[in-house]
């Protein structure tokens, strides 16, 4: 301990005595716990508590009541799922009927959702509206007033800042309904923390609403687990605070053992482990870089009888130190930031209230443990080297290491590749620990080759100008310290390529998964209700009012939709479906108990797709059409839609999966939902006969299940066609304040036909990864910047003796832009390669998990973002240009050059 106590002195005297160096270390050491303790300071701020969450769901009041069913049903503690039931309920039931299964002296308060049509600053907009009473005390936590006063009138309402912003009012103003018909005066502003979006609020009984369809309850005592199981005999969905506080123990309800997923603890660890060598790596050139400096003083411990081991503590003590102080400034600014930059998550990321300011202590303590473990394990290379080192050459200036040994590059080469080999074994098995320990042995093992591979590059040298030919041979002769900073920019340019790769490869899956009404851009006008006037406008009509509304319009067409016959009673529908041939049925039923090598077969076998998919806005299908809207419909190619639009023209019938097609012909199923025949088990219609019409496959446009009939195959169907709206073709997407206009303008044409606009699948959802990326870059731009300013900390040697001879400050400065350009270069090139090594093992890990939860899981594309890959080989030219501007001009005359 003595021996420790004097090594802890000398790295805190040697810390204060070169400020320069130690800034640049404690940098590269807080730069990354950072990051940590930016990530997790808001992910505890915005993880709710169970009570926390209850609040947002339930307010103050004891439950949640969802009637769907008049039938038994089972659900799960918190109320976000049930099995059984029968025929949803055909009206709301009333507040009486509610507060009658409910224990005596209970309350309760409706709670509804509806959308309101309103004239915007721009025109005409649908807004989300909740129908409630704001002035309840059940409903705070739920919502909350944030300016003037809850609506209580028939005419009165309160909108939150976004529906303020976009209907361009104020507090106090009114706001006319889409119609004209009727005005709300704006009374307060109001937010809801779970859902910071455009809402309207309406209380209860203002004008023409739909009834409640969720009761708040406030009982006399908590509503227990048993009491919930009663309701749900009634077919009453139930979300107790009680329950939600304290589940129930039974088995059957326990997510799993520790309540965690296995899977995401697994990733979790693997994106830990990852971080931990990054932290290591960004690390090593610092204290490699210190100890190349202290050699004189290391040598003359060793002089005066400091054993090697006094020496390596000597060099871990740096790492102990610089650590901590590392620690230390990187928490504190990643709390600062955490919280400065809570508003904005909040209201552009999350878009919800965080639960509150908190800093999560026990993870921070694990940050900081963290960085002062991988700081001394940081330090302990450069420790042994130091030990190692040959105190005469150290004490005549000799240094570095002019060769590099083969067996370095032979282990390098065998770990690099036993280690991919590994996490590939790992990503077939799913398991995390077997990847992680493959990915950081493939990173080591590129770690090896490095300095075999700055030797190779140094022979080249000969044919270089003089200061490259410096920043080369300098380089090559202290590898010791050039490799680890090649190594510190590697493994942030390789943090950033896997979650470069691993967004781009997320957003690709969540367009696989969305299959689009129209083409990007494209606008529907329907009629509400299903029900067309008598006298609809005609195509230039409705093209002429999108073009005077500002949208850019190329093309129109309406489209009809197949119907029951004249004369039909009302209580009978009509449709037509396509007959799946015989053997393109999937063989697996996910009902079943499959296992996992049989969900793996079902999502590989092309029968049993698609899985899950997401839907855009409304567009009806099948569609009726003799090939006119065609085009505007799926964006297939020119030949393509010729052929298409020939079938549609004799008679046939056009669809989007082959499959369907069998020698030219489709099988059609005419559907009747009809009191008097027995109901189809899977949705109710009849088959009443099936017919074999001329079929065609479209093999291009949107990837879209979509099926158009030809009017010719309607009438021999005995169907009639119903015309149901109208499609425009644009050549760019509307702005939000464009189809506002649009709506407006559409209300005076026969009909109000309703607007609907093909945005695409929008944002994929995982901001958190986002914020990762955002994280990486600035890891991977300050890494860079922090081993390059270091090498160059390392080089002044050299700096002043080219002055000492007369080099001019334009070779100074081009030789420290040579070295930068080596060491990012150098690391980024291989950041790439370990990067896309690591994004592949995991997302082949994650599709494995995928395959195994068929039918709710999706593959994930890989998709490498070739415009994020040459922002990080950028990161070279950057570091290079830092360099160039920040090395001065003049040195100081130095009075000895070591």
């Amino acid at each position: 301990m003595r021996s420790w106590r004097t090594a802890l002195r000398i790295a805190a005297r040697e810390a204060r005595r070169a400020k320069g160096r130690t800034a640049l270390v404690v940098a590269m050491i807080a730069l990354p716990v950072l990051a940590l303790s930016y990530v997790v300071v808001n992910y505890d701020m915005f993880r709710l508590t169970p009570a926390e969450q209850a609040d947002r769901r339930l307010g103050r009041a004891d439950a949640t009541l969802t009637w769907p069913t008049d039938e038994a049903l089972h659900q799960n503690p918190d109320g976000t799922a049930w099995v059984g039931g029968g025929e949803p309920r055909a009206t709301s039931p009333t507040v009486e009927a509610v507060r009658a299964v409910l224990p005596p002296g209970s309350r309760v308060v409706p709670l509804g959702e509806t959308s309101l049509a309103l004239r915007t600053a721009a025109g005409v907009g649908e807004l989300p509206a909740t129908v409630v009473d704001l002035s309840d005390p059940l409903v705070h936590g739920i919502a909350a007033m944030v300016r003037g006063r809850a609506p209580a009138g028939d005419r009165e309402i309160a909108v939150s800042v976004d529906a303020l912003r976009r209907l361009g009012v104020g507090l106090g103003d009114e706001v006319v309904s889409a119609d004209g018909t009727r005005g709300y005066e704006v009374t307060g502003v109001v937010e809801f923390p779970a859902a910071l979006r455009e809402m309207v609020v309406l209380p209860p009984g203002a004008g023409s609403l739909p009834m409640a369809d969720r009761w708040l309850v406030d009982t006399p005592q908590p509503v227990t687990w048993e009491q919930v199981e009663q309701l749900n005999r009634h077919g009453i969905l139930v979300e107790s605070r009680a329950v939600l506080l304290d589940p129930p123990p039974d088995p059957a309800y326990a997510p799993s053992a520790d309540g965690t997923d296995p899977m995401v603890v697994g990733m979790g660890g693997l994106i830990g482990g990852l971080g931990m060598l990054e932290v290591v790596l960004l690390a090593g050139p610092a204290f490699a870089v210190g100890a190349r400096r202290r050699r004189r003083e290391l040598a003359l411990v060793a002089a005066n009888g400091g054993t090697p081991a006094h020496l390596r503590r000597i060099v871990l003590a740096d790492g102990v130190v610089l650590g901590v102080t590392g620690a230390a400034v990187g928490i504190v600014l990643g709390i600062a930031a955490a919280f400065a930059g809570r508003p904005l998550l909040e209201e552009y990321t999350v878009q919800a209230r965080a639960g509150g300011y908190r800093v999560f202590p026990l993870a921070l303590l694990a940050v900081a443990g963290l960085a002062v473990t991988t700081g001394a394990l940081a330090a302990l290379v450069p420790a042994f080297n130091a030990s190692r080192q040959d105190v005469v050459a150290a004490l005549t200036g000799r240094r570095g290491t002019v060769r590099s040994r083969r067996r370095w590059l032979v282990v390098g080469l065998l770990a690099a590749g036993a280690g991919t080999a590994l996490a590939a074994f790992g990503a077939s098995r799913v398991s995390a620990t077997v990847m992680l320990v493959g990915l950081v042995l493939a990173e080591l093992g590129l770690v090896l080759c490095t300095p075999s591979l700055i030797g190779l590059l140094a022979r080249f040298g000969r044919l270089l100008p003089l200061a490259p030919r410096i920043a080369l041979r300098d380089t090559a002769r202290n590898r010791a310290a050039a490799a680890p900073a090649i190594a510190a920019v590697m493994a942030a340019v390789a943090g950033s390529v896997i979650v470069g790769v691993y967004l781009a490869s997320d957003r690709a899956r969540a367009a696989a998964v969305y299959e689009p009404a129209l083409p990007h851009g494209y606008v529907t006008a329907w009629y509400d209700g299903f029900a067309p006037p008598a006298d609809p406008p005609t195509v230039e009509q409705v093209a002429a009012t999108a073009r005077d509304a500002g949208l850019a319009v190329g093309g129109a067409a309406q489209f009809h939709q197949a119907a029951c016959p004249p004369g039909t009673a009302e209580n009978v529908s009509c449709g037509l479906t396509v007959e799946v041939p015989a053997g393109q049925t999937c063989p697996y039923d996910p009902s079943t108990d499959l296992d996992a090598q049989d969900r793996r077969r079902a999502a590989d076998d092309p029968r049993c797709a698609p899985r899950y998919r997401t839907f855009s806005g409304f567009l009806a299908d099948p569609v009726v059409d003799d090939g006119s809207a065609l085009p505007l419909l799926t964006g297939a190619d020119p030949d393509d839609l010729r052929r298409a639009t020939a079938v549609l023209r004799a008679g046939g019938v056009v669809v989007t999966e082959p499959g369907l097609v069998v020698d030219g012909q489709v099988g059609v199923q005419i559907r009747r939902h009809d009191p008097r025949l027995p109901p189809d088990p899977d949705n109710g219609f009849a088959v009443v006969g099936t017919v074999r019409l001329p079929g065609y496959a479209l093999t291009s446009g949107l990837a879209t299940e979509r099926t158009v009939y030809s009017p010719a195959a309607v009438d021999r169907l005995g169907l009639a066609s119903r015309h149901l709206g109208f499609v425009l073709a644009t050549t760019s997407e509307p702005t939000v304040a464009q189809e506002d206009r649009f709506r407006e303008a559409l209300g005076g044409l026969p009909g109000s036909p309703v607007p609907a606009v093909e945005r695409g699948p929008g944002d994929s959802g995982n901001q958190a990864a986002i914020l990762l990326a955002v994280a990486a870059g600035v890891v991977t731009l300050g890494a860079a910047g922090i081993a390059t300013g270091l090498a160059a900390a390392d080089s002044r040697a050299d700096l002043s003796t080219l002055a000492a001879v007369g080099a001019s400050p334009g070779v100074r400065r081009l030789l420290s832009l040579c070295q930068s350009g080596m060491i990012a270069g150098l690391g980024s090139l291989l950041g790439v390669v370990a990067g896309l090594t690591g994004a592949l093992v995991i997302l082949f890990a994650l599709n494995e998990a995928s395959g195994a939860n068929w039918p709710y899981g999706d593959p994930f594309p890989v998709t490498v973002p070739w415009s994020m890959l040459a922002i990080v080989l950028a990161v070279p030219v950057v570091a290079m240009a830092g360099a160039g501007l920040l090395t001065r001009s003049r040195l100081p005359i130095e009075r000895r050059i070591v």
